[in-house]
This record gives C-alpha cells, sequence and structure tokens, in this order.
C-alpha cells in the first residue's frame, strides 16, 4: 500500500514539472516572431526555426506557409499573402500578426510562433464618388471654407495609407484646408467671387498616399457661383439721345426706344423704365415710357402748326439700386416743315421698326429711305451719324440703307442708326431738321465651333488604376449664344470601349484598369461639338502614356531546359542561352539570373543569359547534371522571381583507351595439347572501354606480317576476342608461339588502342609454362592500321623448339636407355586397359588455363 502510495506521488510530481515546464516553453516559444511583406511570390524564405529548436519539423498551419523538414526553414505557398485580407479590422493598425504551429525536436515539442505581416503599397487610394458639386453665392467672404463629405480612403496601413491632398485647376481662387489628420477637409475662397466674371469653376481633389512608389486618386470639384444683386441697371452707350417725329403722327406711334442692361440674373436683373418727376407736364401728356421695353410713345394724334422740343429724362431702375437716369430729346415738327419727311421703306425682315438681320452674312440691303418735303429743301441730304457699319448709297433720288461688312453677333448684338437730314432751306430760315432711327438687331447664328484650350494633351498614368478613375478634365468653349454655344463632348467612334469622356462636364475617365503590356500609349480623339443648326464641332487629341508597375513576374520560355556539351569543351565555353522575358518595361523588366544551389562545374551570365562551364567535365565521372535557375526583376516594391529547371548531357568523346581485363599481364601463358581439335577454343582476350557507343566498341586483332598469319596454327575472333586454333597442329607447330594482340576501339576522329601478349607453348606436357621475360614488340609504332602489315619480333618458331629439344633429348639419352626396360615392363603390364589410359592421357593433354566466366561479356 505504502509503495504503491509513493509511486502516484512520484509521477503526480513528474506530471506537474512537465506541465511547468510546457508552460515556460509556450512563454518562450510565444516570444518568437518572424517579419515577412505581404504579397511575397511563392517559395520566398521567410524565416527559420533551426535557430531556435532542434530538426525534425513540422508545420501544422500550411495554409500560407511550408515547411523544410530537415532544415527548419520556412517559405511562402502558392498562395500569397495579402495583409488586407488577413487583418481586415486592423489594416490600419501597427501590427497585423499571424499565430503559426509547428512541432519539433526528437520529442515532438508542440511550438507556437508568430509571423508580422509588414504592409506595402498595394492599395491606391479611392473616392466613394467621382465628383461633388457645390453651389457657392458670389458675395462670399474671403475665407470662408465649405465642407467637401467625401474623403478618400486606402486599405494599407502606416505611410502607405497616409493620404495627402493637393487642389488643382483652382486658378488661386480656392484652397485646401485639411484637418483632423484627413477627416475634414475644407475648401477655402481665398479670392473674392464675381458670377458675372466667371460662374463655374471645375476643379481636381487629388488623393497621394505617403508609401515609396505613391499612388493616387482624384475627384472632380465642380463650383456653381451663384448670382446676388451686386450690380445696378446702366444705359447703354447705344441708347438713343435725340428722336424726331412728325407734326401729324398718330397715337401709340414709337418715337424712341432707351435701352438699359443689369449683368445680374433673374429677378436681380430686371429693369423698371419710368419718366422722372422732373419732366414736364407738357412732355407727360404727349409721351409715355413703357416700364419693360423701353418705348417710347405718343399717348395722343399730333396736329402740330409749329415745331416744338421735348426734353425727356428717363430712368431706369433695379431691385435695392438706386435709378438710372438718360436724357432724350424729341422734336415735335410743324405741319409748315413738315413737307421734309424721311420715309423708310424696309426690306430685311423687321418688327416693330426693328430689322432683324443674321451675323455673318454678305453686305444687305436693309431698307430704301426717301427724303419728301418742302422743295425749299432741295439741296439737303441724308446721312448716318456715328461710326457705325452701315452706309447710304443714293439711287434715283432715293437712299439704300445696307451693311457695309458682314456683322458679328459675338462683337455686337444690336445697333441704332441715326439717320439725318443735313442742309437748310432756300429762305435761311433755321429750322429743326428730322432724323429717324432705325434699330437693326443682329440675330445669331452658329459660325463659331467649340474651341478647346489645348490643341494636344498628354498625361501620365499608371497602369492597374481603379475603374472609373478621373484622366483629364477637357473644357472647351463656344462664343455663339444659347443652343449654339452649348457644348457636349465625345470620343471618336474608334477609341477604345475602356475610356469614356462625360458628355457634360467634358471628364474623360478610364473604366477599367490600363496594362501597359498590352499597349503603352493611347491616342484618343476628343470631340467638342455644339447645339447650333447645323452643329460645328473642333477635336483635340488625348495622348496617354501608361506607366509600368511590377505586376508580371518574369517567364522562361520552357520550365525545363535541355542542353548538350562534349566532356572536352574548354573552360568558360558556351552550354546554351537561357530564354527568358519580363513584359515589365524599366528596372522592373531588368531581370538577374542565378543559379540556386551552387554548382562549380557551371555559371550563368545574367547579361547575356547565357549558361557557361566553370570546371573541366568528365562523362565518365557524371554523364548529366541537373541545376534549377531563379530569375528575379529589379522591381519595386517587391521583386518578382520565376525558377526553370536546367539538364545538361555530357557527350562522350573518345579520350579513354580499352583497358584488358584478362589476361591480367604479358607474363601469363597456356599450355595446347597438340591434340586439341580444330576450332577449339584455347584463350579469350577480355577488355573493356568506358567511352560511350562507337567510342566504346573493342575489335582485336594479331599483328603479324600475312605469310606468318597463314602459317600460325591460331587465330582471334575480331569481335569477341575468343582465340581459337584454326588448323591441325602438326609436328612443326610445336613449340611456343607469341601472339602480338591489339585491342583497339572505334572511336573518331581516332581510335585508340593498347596492346597484349597472348602466349601459347603447343607441347605433349600440360604441365603449367612461364616465361622468364615478357616478349617486347620491335615493329612499327602505328598499330592502328592493319594489323597483317607487321612483323612479330622475338617470337619462337616450332623449328627452334625442336632442335632445343633434340639436344635435351640426346643429352639424356643414357637415362632413357637405363629406364628402357621399365618402360617396356610397364606397359605390358597395363595393356589390358587400354580404354583408360586413353582417357588419363586425354584428360593429361587437357589445356589447364580456364577462363572465369565473368569475363566472358557474351555468355
Amino acid at each position: 500500500m505504502g509503495h504503491g502510495t509513493s509511486y502516484n506521488m512520484n509521477w503526480a510530481g513528474l506530471l506537474q514539472n512537465l506541465l511547468i515546464m510546457l508552460h515556460i516553453r509556450q512563454i518562450i516559444c510565444g516570444s518568437i516572431q518572424f517579419s515577412v511583406k505581404e504579397e511575397l511570390e511563392p517559395n520566398t524564405l521567410v524565416g527559420s526555426l533551426s535557430k531556435h529548436f532542434s530538426a525534425p519539423y513540422q508545420l501544422l498551419t500550411k495554409e500560407y506557409l511550408w515547411m523544410d523538414k530537415n532544415t527548419g526553414n520556412f517559405y511562402i505557398t502558392e498562395k500569397k499573402m495579402d495583409r488586407e485580407h488577413l487583418c481586415p479590422e486592423e489594416t490600419k493598425a501597427d501590427e497585423c500578426i499571424i499565430l503559426h504551429y509547428a512541432i519539433v525536436g526528437p520529442s515532438g515539442d508542440l511550438v507556437q510562433f508568430s509571423l508580422i505581416i509588414e504592409d506595402i503599397n498595394d492599395n491606391a487610394p479611392y473616392f466613394e464618388n467621382s465628383k461633388i458639386c457645390l453651389n457657392i453665392s458670389e458675395d462670399v467672404p474671403i475665407g470662408t471654407s465649405l465642407i467637401l463629405d467625401d474623403q478618400a480612403k486606402d486599405s494599407d496601413s502606416g505611410p502607405n495609407g497616409q493620404l495627402m491632398y493637393q487642389l488643382k485647376g483652382s486658378k488661386g481662387v480656392f484652397t485646401l484646408k485639411v484637418e483632423e489628420e484627413g477627416a475634414l477637409i475644407m475648401l477655402t475662397v481665398q479670392k473674392a467671387l464675381d458670377r458675372e466674371t466667371l460662374d463655374l469653376y471645375q476643379m481636381q481633389l487629388v488623393a497621394t498616399d505617403c508609401g515609396e512608389q505613391p499612388l493616387t486618386a482624384s475627384l472632380s470639384i465642380i463650383v456653381t457661383v451663384t448670382d446676388v444683386n451686386d450690380n445696378c441697371p446702366s444705359f447703354s452707350p447705344d441708347s438713343p439721345h435725340g428722336a424726331t417725329i412728325s407734326g401729324e403722327s398718330k397715337k401709340d406711334t414709337v418715337v424712341v426706344q432707351v435701352v438699359a442692361a443689369d449683368p445680374d440674373l433673374g429677378p436681380n436683373a430686371a429693369i423698371v423704365y419710368s419718366l422722372s418727376p422732373k419732366v414736364s407736364e407738357r412732355a407727360k401728356n404727349l409721351l409715355i415710357v413703357d416700364s419693360h421695353s423701353g418705348h417710347i410713345r405718343l399717348t395722343q394724334d399730333l396736329k402740330r402748326d409749329s415745331p416744338e422740343e421735348l426734353v425727356l429724362k428717363v430712368l431706369a431702375s433695379g431691385l435695392h439700386c438706386p435709378p438710372a437716369e438718360t436724357q432724350v430729346t424729341v422734336s415735335l415738327l410743324s405741319k409748315a416743315t413738315q413737307g421734309l419727311t424721311i420715309k423708310i421703306g424696309f426690306i430685311a425682315e423687321h418688327h416693330n421698326q426693328t430689322v432683324v438681320i443674321p451675323e455673318s452674312h454678305s453686305p444687305t440691303a436693309l431698307a430704301i429711305l426717301e427724303l419728301e418735303g418742302d422743295s425749299s429743301f432741295k439741296d439737303s441730304s441724308l446721312a448716318i451719324e456715328g461710326d457705325v457699319p452701315f452706309f447710304l448709297s443714293p439711287q434715283s433720288g432715293k437712299y439704300l440703307l445696307s451693311t457695309s461688312k458682314p456683322l458679328d453677333y459675338e462683337m455686337k448684338s444690336e445697333y441704332h442708326i441715326s439717320v439725318v437730314v443735313q442742309g437748310s432751306s432756300s429762305e435761311r430760315s433755321v429750322i429743326a431738321l428730322p432724323q429717324q432711327e432705325i434699330r437693326v438687331m443682329v440675330e445669331d447664328v452658329n459660325d463659331n465651333a467649340p474651341h478647346f484650350s489645348q490643341s494636344d494633351y498628354q498625361l501620365e498614368v499608371e497602369e492597374n488604376n481603379e475603374p472609373g478613375l478621373t484622366l483629364l478634365q477637357l473644357s472647351a468653349s463656344d462664343a455663339d449664344s444659347e443652343l449654339n454655344g452649348r457644348v457636349t463632348y465625345r470620343l471618336d467612334n474608334h477609341t477604345s470601349a475602356i475610356f469614356k469622356v462625360d458628355s457634360v462636364t467634358g471628364q474623360l475617365s478610364a473604366l477599367v484598369p490600363l496594362d501597359r503590356e498590352q499597349s503603352s500609349v493611347y491616342k484618343l480623339i476628343v470631340f467638342a461639338r455644339d447645339s447650333g443648326v447645323p452643329p460645328l464641332e473642333s477635336q483635340t487629341s488625348v495622348i496617354i502614356r501608361v506607366l509600368d508597375q511590377n505586376d508580371n513576374a518574369p517567364v522562361f520560355c520552357t520550365p525545363h531546359f535541355i542542353f548538350f556539351i562534349p566532356e572536352n569543351a574548354p573552360l568558360f565555353a558556351q552550354v546554351g542561352k537561357i530564354e527568358v522575358k519580363d513584359p515589365d518595361d524599366g528596372e522592373n523588366g531588368k531581370l538577374k539570373l542565378q543559379i540556386v544551389k551552387s554548382n562549380s562545374s557551371f555559371v550563368v551570365d545574367s547579361m547575356q543569359s547565357m549558361l557557361h562551364t566553370t570546371a573541366s567535365l568528365d562523362r565518365e565521372m557524371m554523364d548529366r547534371h541537373e541545376l534549377y535557375l531563379v530569375v528575379s526583376d529589379n522591381g519595386h516594391p517587391v521583386a518578382l522571381t520565376s525558377t526553370a529547371r536546367v539538364t545538361i548531357f555530357i557527350e562522350d568523346i573518345n579520350d579513354n583507351e580499352p583497358k584488358v581485363i584478362f589476361p591480367s599481364s604479358n607474363f601469363s601463358c597456356l599450355a595446347v595439347s597438340p591434340r586439341t581439335p580444330v576450332g577449339t577454343t584455347i584463350t579469350k582476350v577480355y577488355a573493356i572501354d568506358e567511352d560511350l557507343g562507337l567510342n566504346s566498341e573493342i575489335t582485336y586483332s594479331v599483328v603479324a606480317p600475312e605469310s606468318m598469319q597463314h602459317n600460325t596454327p591460331f587465330q582471334v575472333d575480331s569481335r569477341s576476342g575468343n582465340i581459337t586454333l584454326r588448323q591441325e597442329l602438326l609436328q612443326e607447330d610445336m613449340g611456343m608461339h607469341h601472339l602480338f594482340i591489339v585491342v583497339r576501339d572505334n572511336g573518331k576522329p581516332t581510335p585508340l588502342y593498347t596492346t597484349v601478349w597472348i602466349n601459347l607453348l603447343v607441347n605433349k606436357s600440360t604441365d603449367q609454362c612461364y616465361l622468364d621475360k615478357a616478349p617486347t614488340w620491335t615493329g612499327r609504332s602505328n598499330l592502328v592500321q592493319s594489323a597483317s602489315k607487321f612483323p612479330i619480333c622475338e617470337v619462337e618458331t616450332a623449328r627452334s623448339v625442336q632442335a632445343i629439344y633434340f639436344y635435351l633429348v640426346l643429352g639424356m639419352a643414357v637415362v632413357t636407355m637405363v629406364l628402357f626396360l621399365t618402360t617396356v615392363c610397364l606397359y605390358l603390364k597395363h595393356r589390358k586397359c587400354p580404354p583408360k589410359k586413353k582417357k588419363e592421357q586425354a584428360e593429361e593433354n587437357e589445356i589447364p588455363l580456364r577462363i572465369k566466366d565473368k569475363y566472358y561479356s557474351d555468355e
């Protein structure tokens, strides 16, 4: 019982210690942090756990990282990390932290480490609306601020998400005022506004982030200046100051029209005409002024016997304004002088003695004037007062009133022609001569096409822009009035559908993100058309240059390059060209090649994209090399990369001569029985060649003169190297035969070879034979030629061997005679078993040299 209690207490203590260690370990592991920029390319190294823990390693959270189980290095997966997606609520916070878990070490500890996702400037600012329209009164004080209800937003953090604002096109009239770190943007009036001078301001609010490569967005601000009653009526300089009327004129006859103007709009420009209280009662009884048109008319029929002059003071009053005043003198002719009058016959279109003529017409006849009356005024004539584009031409006692040049509505829209009588009566009586005023209204025609402020526009826009981004504010003016001066905008019919121009405001925008790799320059034709009949239009060109962003990774022409190079290639020889392209421009398209895992035998030249050797190659040591290339551009903010595999096959050259494996030396010797049957394989020459193909194909040949080749009983097979008996052995073949074998390959351009001596002793004895010294070759050194053309040197012939044996036998004659009787007895004793004897004798004559199976490559 006590033993069990102690056992349980020990386990409880161990478990407590283990939990404490795990808790401490988690605290330590929690402090391990790594930082990585968002949007990195796959397989980019992020960090390593090898500095903190031992192998092996296994990553549990594998969505964005993968880990090398041996090194502890972890890399970006195919799924890129987007900080704004991973931490949508904390995109403006200082840090976006993602926790990861891994099992490390032999004991399989569970550890936690944090990955801080650093922001890059991959999000451009944006406005929720494309334009802001404001109305502001022209009398606002300088310094007045208008709050803009649309602030730009940027999903990035830090400097990449901090925005600066700039106002373009304000002409110094407005400035920006930014408060509360961009949360409050106000448009402040810097100069006094005057609607009568300029009633519409079109500006651009540009938001720029503070990233290393700043991104921008823009918003149109349209400010309409509203009218206030800040102008009073005033009489036009062309308003008439005198008029003459016949003494027999009828009631409601228009004597003259006074004209006043107020540059304000609407009710603020309303004018009321009236006679001054200072006008005489006589004038008030005869004349009245229309309060709206300014026409001065007769209130009754005239029957004057004497001339009379009436002086009128006419007032023009506006809202909250002191009245303007002009003076008009009206001359009433008497019946006695009534005979002299100006009669007008209108030719051109007219209404209420007002001629209406379209502008830009060639000189046009307006009316025929005739002077009628007392003959005492026979020397009188008609003339036009003032400098006006009209003239009178006498025609048979009458006068033709015509324009002297085409009239221009934009220069002047109304004329008052004062026609007077020049001359006096024969009685020298001074009387008031009649005069007549003719009003001419110039009618506007559509004779002015819209005019752009610039003949062409050029701008630069970064690719991958936000859809709907406003690129340019176009503006064209038209000097015509009303519909003739109302301008609309359109693009050329052949313009790409990715661009749009607002028909009213002239804002040019891109509907989709631009791609520099598809088109780096766009040339647009924008038309401005008025609403006249027929309409007139003009055009301007807009050249848009698309600036490059590093949005394309380099691309190899193939994921796997295969090259061949001979093994005797010199140092720095060209292996092959690495074709790689990057459609980006400038630094974004400048490429750098490198080998991932260093290989001392090869190097890549980034300038020429060429692979070179840096070491000697040996196919027999390694017949192929596997490389991995990485290409990276020089783009910002993040360089983009791609990888490719390279296989280099080493081509064989004939750089290895054959090696003779058997026989092992030139001292080997083999005894051959003279009873050996024809065709028997005596032995074999076995050689190998480490080269490949034809360079390794081996042929065997015997070097000897043709005469000796026919005499020798042995022959060698050129393919297998087998040495066989080609003819029956004779007495004269007894003795030692030295065969000089040349072993050569079939390499090009020059075969390589080696030699070996095969020593064969034809003898009845089957004992092993030995050589005191190896044979030597004394023939020519060029053994590649046909072997039959070379002699055999120091080869012992059969006859020389027989001579030696003859002298040996003679020397041993005495011994032979002593043993002769003994030999006969033995013969008689064993004559009963001749087959067995023959069998034993055949066994004794067998060739003792046997070739091991492992030397026969063809068996």
